[in-house]
């Protein structure tokens, strides 16, 4: 009794609680089939890339599309077809029967070949290329295999292959080769030699071979694979030496792979480097206790030397299952198009590869919508059922049930792209959970732009409830996605609420900057004391709206305030800032000190005016003032310093108003310090202050070893010393005596070292003008005499000539110069020595 109806799916693999995705998918081929098998039972099926071919109980065979429907039917025989086999090309087709039938015919010729042997025929198979005339062959196996050639005059010729091991079950035909299992074991024949080439004996000999038969499949020309029982052998046909022959076989077979598996074997098919195995299964039933038949099983496999690794194991409900045999089911595929069919006397299962599309709904079924939407992004030119804006809205919609409302935004970014219809339902379904706020973050800004009242209603939701999200979303929006003027009245109506709220107040600014109403932002900037104040000054070039908030921009940042008044004199002037801060002279001062920092002129008219600033906010630049300042009145700067007693900034102004003596009496007096007086001193270089220095020294010791430490450089220390007292107590006077004679060694090693350099520089300057008026000079036509003007050189180079040459270059012919009247024979030029120069001058002026 069937346990599930004819609708339920096919497939049911034991392992629906794991996470691995199967390999294979499963469907009936129903229409045509369904009809057969309502009124009678398969028995065997061949497969070829263009139709199907279905034997059944009854004698008939059924020629099928691939979706089941029957194009072709023929009457064989009134009992079960045993075996079906087609050529390569699917014109020919060889039938066998239980009643010892065999008839070879082609589908689209009126060839046909009829021949009833006197037992069953388990098998039939024509040669793979039938359709060739020189191969028109073809075996049949009961007792005997036998080969059935076509010779002279169109007549078949039988010849034995085999016999006497029992009857023959199955035989598949590979181009030159032949494989056929009978009760012994597995035999390979090779055509072309007519040679057995192998033997490969059955492991199990206690399974009845009718009832466990076995499966035999190509897997390429020289690659069989056998199953028997719940063996597995994978043989490879293969070329033997030439020194290895002797009397055998050019070929041999190698077993490369070999494993048992844990069922019993109804069918094997190749899938790339792995295998697909048709497995019957019994088990105990759980209620009687007894050994009953159980679904078979379609497990993919890798072979391994010894054993195999399990890829997916799928079990099948097949119809009447528990009634079936393993000699009932059958494993044929079709090779170009990864098709296993399964064939069961009342049912007829398609397996196909899973492919993309079918990757992609087990993974929605488990939920796995990243996956899935990844899958379908990389194979989105070839899937054909899903599309990936369908699988990325269902992603979206998990996501929010899930309550992963940030990550769902997030991935509407990418799924979602630039279809605005979608975005925006989007928007209303956050909205209607709450969650406009998760959203807010991913809304596209540009390319796609939304209707603004999405962005208003976003808006909306966070001033109702977040200040601080409003504010950050104002500054990363555009202005131009919503309508300006009812955020901005917005914002006031909850500015009536809480007048203080500086995040609602800056916002407001910053929508006031975006509506170009610069003067509104500008105010409340400032009242804020915001650091952006600057930048939208600049920016906007507002200078002509802070004319009357410069102190305001001073009380805020007066380095910053300076720095840019400065930079945009031609947009306020000096006079215009000066100006306003006069009630403010600590800010003035501020402003004309960065002033006179950069530009010592461009300030001058208030220079006087600066006077009193420094004197009163920043004495420490007051006395560097008054040193750079080439426009400052000293009489009024001396006035103000002397009414403050600023004695430094005094002394200054004195020693520049040419009082030297009073300033270096008020040191003395004032600041008392000896250093000072006398590094004013040595800047004046006045002998008269030292001697004014010495005088109003001369009755303090500490001021007199000041003195002696320090003038011995600057006037000689006898006149100071002849000046102290007999008597007077001079403090460390031995050490001041020490250092004065040092300091005189010092001067007298300085003056003999100076004048040995003297001598040396005069020495080498003596040598190098002795070496250069030694070097020869060149006479050439060019050169003319100094006196007669003439060429120095004769025109008649043959005739004698007297030149004198002179060390000044200048030249003479000989007859030229004149008489010496001395009795010296040294000779001068008359140039040179008439500009009272000496010999070698000329030189010395040309090096130069």
């Amino acid at each position: 009794q069937e346990t599930r109806s004819n609708e339920e799916s096919t497939d049911e693999s034991e392992e629906d609680e794991s996470e691995e995705e199967p390999k294979l998918k499963y469907e009936r081929l129903s229409n045509g089939v369904t009809e057969i098998l309502q009124k009678d039972a398969a028995s065997c099926m061949t497969v070829h890339e263009k139709f199907l071919a279905l034997g059944t109980h009854y004698g008939k065979v059924y020629l099928l599309d691939v979706q089941g429907n029957i194009t072709q039917k023929f009457d064989v025989s009134p009992v079960k077809i045993n075996q079906i086999s087609l050529d390569e090309s699917g014109e020919h087709m060889g039938v066998c029967s239980e009643d010892g039938k065999v008839q070879v015919f082609g589908l689209y010729s009126a060839e046909e070949f009829h021949e009833t042997f006197d037992c069953p025929i388990k098998i039939v198979a024509v040669h793979p290329h039938f359709v060739r005339s020189h191969f028109k062959q073809f075996v049949t196996g009961g007792k005997k295999l036998l080969l059935y050639e076509r010779g002279w005059m169109n007549r078949w010729k039988p010849s034995v292959l085999h016999e006497g091991e029992g009857n023959i079950r199955n035989v598949k035909w590979r181009g030159h080769l032949i494989a056929w299992a009978n009760n012994m074991g597995v035999k390979i024949l090779d055509m072309i030699s007519k040679q057995r080439i192998t033997n490969v004996p059955r492991d199990d000999i206690s399974l009845r071979p009718d009832m466990y038969p076995c499966s035999l499949c190509w897997k390429d020309n020289l690659t069989l694979i056998i199953g028997w029982g719940n063996s597995v052998k994978i043989c490879s046909v293969k070329e033997r030496h030439a020194s290895e022959m002797r009397d055998l076989p050019n070929r041999y077979v190698e077993i490369v792979f070999q494993f048992d598996t844990e069922f019993y074997i109804s069918g094997l098919a190749p899938l790339c480097d792995q295998l697909v195995i048709l497995s019957y299964v019994k088990e105990i039933s759980e209620k009687t206790e007894v050994e009953c038949c159980a679904r078979p099983r379609l497990d993919i496999v890798q072979p391994l030397p010894e054993s195999c690794e399990e890829i997916s194991s799928d079990a099948l409900t097949v119809r009447g299952f528990q009634e079936n045999e393993c000699r009932d089911y059958h494993l044929e595929y079709s090779e170009g198009e990864s098709l296993f069919y399964i064939i069961s006397p009342r049912d007829v299962v398609v397996a196909k590869e899973r492919d993309q599309d079918d990757h992609i709904d087990w993974l929605l079924e488990k939920k796995k919508y990243e996956e899935a939407l990844m899958a379908a992004e990389i194979s989105q030119k070839t899937i054909k059922k899903h599309k990936l804006l369908d699988i990325g809205l269902a992603y979206i919609n998990h996501l929010v049930e899930k309550g992963e409302y940030d990550l769902a935004a997030r991935k509407c970014q990418k799924i979602l792209g630039k279809n605005t219809e979608l975005w925006e339902f989007e928007v209303y379904k956050f909205k209607e959970i709450g969650q406009l706020k998760a959203i807010s973050r991913y809304l596209p800004r540009r390319d796609p732009v939304l209707k603004p009242l999405i962005y208003e209603m976003v808006l909306h939701e966070f001033l109702e409830s977040d200040y601080e999200g409003f504010a950050t979303l104002i500054k990363e929006w555009p202005g131009d996605l919503y309508n300006n003027t009812i955020i901005v009245q917005a914002v006031v109506d909850h500015l009536k609420k809480d007048p203080q709220n500086r995040t609602l107040l800056q916002t407001l600014a910053e929508l006031y900057t975006y509506d170009q109403r610069y003067g509104r932002a500008l105010e409340i900037y400032l009242t804020l004391r915001h650091k952006d104040v600057f930048q939208l000054i600049h920016k906007h070039n507002l200078f002509s709206s802070i004319r009357d908030k410069i102190v305001l921009l001073m009380d805020f940042d007066s380095e910053k305030a300076v720095d840019m008044l400065l930079d945009n004199e031609d947009k306020i002037s000096i006079d215009r800032v000066v100006e306003e801060l006069e009630n403010r002279p600590e800010l003035q001062h501020v402003y004309l000190h960065k002033l006179f920092k950069r530009d010592h002129h461009k300030g001058q008219r208030y220079h006087e005016k600066q006077i009193s600033l420094y004197a009163e906010y920043d004495r420490p630049n007051l006395l560097p003032f008054l040193r750079d300042s080439t426009h400052c009145p000293l009489e009024k700067a001396l006035e103000i310093c002397q009414q403050r007693n600023f004695v430094e900034e005094t002394v200054y102004l004195l020693s520049r108003m040419g009082n030297s003596r009073s300033a270096l009496k008020m040191i003395m007096e004032e600041l008392q310090d000896v250093d000072k007086a006398i590094e004013f001193a040595k800047e004046q270089d006045d002998g008269e202050l030292w001697e004014d220095l010495i005088l109003y020294s001369i009755d303090k010791p500490p001021f007199i070893t000041g003195l002696l430490n320090n003038i011995g450089t600057h006037v000689d220390p006898i006149l100071l010393i002849h000046r102290i007292k007999e008597g007077m107590e001079i403090p460390n006077l031995r050490d001041s005596l020490v250092k004065i004679l040092q300091d005189y060694n010092l001067q007298i090693l300085l003056r003999e070292g100076c004048k040995k350099i003297l001598v040396a520089d005069s020495l080498s300057l003596l040598k190098k003008m002795h070496r250069t008026q030694m070097k020869g000079v060149l006479v050439d036509e060019e050169n003319i005499c100094e006196s007669c003007l003439s060429p120095i050189l004769p025109s008649d180079a043959s005739k004698s000539f007297n030149v004198v040459v002179f060390h000044c270059r200048h030249m003479f012919h000989k007859e030229c110069l004149p008489v010496s009247n001395t009795v010296s024979p040294v000779q001068f030029c008359n140039i040179c020595s008439a500009k009272h120069r000496g010999p070698g001058s000329a030189i010395l002026e040309m090096k130069k």
